[in-house]
Order: structure tokens, then C-alpha cells, then sequence
């Protein structure tokens, strides 16, 4: 299976998570997403919000002209808040 392409552009890491988060709801577990974030915070961000679902961030990936960063997507992964994707819908 191909990775799936996130294209994040120039967008904050609020918003790219928030994108991330909708994607990956609607993903099998094992599917890996290539998102695209020129953000400085992406690599400092994702990670974090990774460690906080369950899915697993690969670090960056080759073969893009900007930016890019792999995240595993976790089948039963942790639900995080439509519009705070930083935050348990649980809490």
C-alpha cells in the first residue's frame, strides 16, 4: 500500500493536526501517511501527538520537495477532540 499524502503547505502545526486527525480516522491501521509541513514545529509536534494517540510517528521521509514526516496509523488509536486534536475526547 502507498503511502497517503498529507499536503500541509506553509499551515501551522495546530491546523496540520487537526487535518492529520480527520485523515486518520478515516484510515486502516497499518496505512502510513506522509504529511507534508514546513512548519519548524512539525518535527517537535507530531511526535508528541503520536506519543498521545498510539500511532506511530516513522520520523522524517525521503522523496518529497519539502518537508515530510511519517506517521503509522494505529488501528484503536486514542480519540482526540475534532477541534483540539491535542486533547483526549475521553477528558
Amino acid at each position: 500500500m502507498s503511502p497517503v499524502v498529507l499536503d500541509g503547505g506553509d499551515r501551522r502545526c495546530v491546523l496540520l493536526l487537526i487535518e492529520l486527525r480527520k485523515l486518520t480516522t478515516t484510515l486502516p491501521g497499518g496505512a502510513v501517511v506522509h504529511l507534508i509541513a514546513t512548519d519548524p514545529a512539525a518535527p517537535i509536534d507530531l511526535p508528541a501527538w503520536c506519543h498521545l494517540t498510539g500511532h506511530e510517528y516513522l520520523g522524517p521521509v525521503d522523496g518529497h520537495d519539502r518537508p515530510a514526516y511519517g506517521v503509522r496509523v494505529t488501528a484503536g488509536a486514542t480519540v482526540t477532540r475534532a477541534d483540539r486534536p491535542w486533547h483526549r475526547s475521553d477528558v
